[in-house]
């Protein structure tokens, strides 16, 4: 029997084992042990979870998923899936297009291609809130917010909306979620190369003359933020911001009310800067109700940092949208 028969052999009774059980079990080398892994990784019959020095590896559950061979679409729609639609699996894997779709129609009991139909309609009645550009406007949803006691944005852009209704997380949406919560820096790649043209056509359509990112709240080892600002690579000048967070930092997300949102963000953002610029461009990873991008464009005004300040997010809720136009 062949090293990696015995693994699978091992796995079926075992569920998961570490590499150095299958060595301490199969009295086999390291380095064989890894050879019959590669193996079966590309044959997709493991799976691998965590990380070094913590990973450990399992059978491939064999879902009774639908056959996406069965399903009738047309090459324009299956594209558009494929650019649109992403799961993530209850065991982390990435399932994009119809592929993931299907099963994501297969979790909630829904015919494929009439759901693929409905998911298509959806999508369609969000195309008016995308520019020329393919970003969404998010100035009118700002002035429209109750609660501001005033607007120092001059212009905010979303790359994309966090979710939609009834499908949930977009596709950007899922990849910054699990970039976020897993630190996965993958993901966060996967972003930067979804987004990066969108940036770019940004700058040039806009005179920016510096740029600055929102500093995260919670401690990570990998600050997806950080990420961006390496990996985009905008030539500009940066805009030093810095968070000064209390004894316990207080996400904006964990607020529910807008005045508190916006209190949070006036008392634990500073901005630094002895040079002076025309437009700045300031971006965050996720825009719930825009405080923070509001209040850090406000600090950057009241020290004439910036005469004008435009706020970028990766993506923005919906949530105020529906109010300034229907869907």
């Amino acid at each position: 029997m062949k090293i990696k028969d015995k693994i699978l052999k091992l796995l079926k009774e075992s569920n998961d084992l570490s590499v150095k059980e299958m060595i301490d079990l199969l009295h086999v080398s390291k380095q064989a042990i890894h050879k019959s892994i590669i193996q079966l990784l590309e044959a997709d019959e493991i799976i691998k979870l965590g990380k070094v020095p913590k990973t450990i590896y399992r059978l491939k559950e064999k879902r009774q998923t639908t056959a996406t061979a069965t399903i009738t679409i047309d090459d324009t729609s299956a594209q558009f899936l494929q650019n649109n639609f992403l799961l993530v699996t209850e065991t982390g894997e990435m399932k994009e297009g119809l592929d993931g779709f299907a099963i994501w129609c297969r979790q909630r009991k829904l015919p494929v291609e009439k759901t693929i139909t409905e998911f298509l309609t959806t999508k369609a009645k969000y195309e008016p809130y995308y520019n020329k550009l393919g970003l969404i406007d998010g100035n009118e949803k700002l002035q429209n917010t109750k609660g501001y006691d005033k607007i120092f944005l001059d212009q905010v852009y979303y790359l994309d909306f966090y979710a939609i209704e009834p499908f949930g997380k977009t596709r950007l949406g899922t990849l910054l979620h699990y970039a976020k919560q897993g630190q996965n820096k993958f993901l966060m790649n996967k972003i930067v190369q979804e987004i990066k043209v969108k940036v770019e056509q940004l700058l040039k359509a806009e005179k920016y003359n510096a740029v600055g990112y929102v500093p995260p709240t919670i401690r990570r080892e990998v600050q997806i933020m950080k990420y961006l600002e390496t990996h985009l690579k905008v030539n500009l000048p940066k805009v030093n911001i810095q968070k000064i967070s209390g004894i316990i930092p207080v996400p904006q997300k964990s607020l529910s009310k807008l005045e508190e949102r916006i209190t949070n963000a006036e008392n634990t953002f500073a901005v630094s800067e002895k040079v002076k610029y025309n437009h700045l461009l300031l971006i965050d990873d996720e825009v719930g109700s825009g405080s923070t991008l509001n209040q850090i464009a406000g600090k950057i005004k009241q020290k004439g940092i910036a005469k004008r300040v435009t706020g970028l997010a990766v993506v923005g809720s919906f949530k105020g949208f529906d109010v300034v136009r229907d869907v």
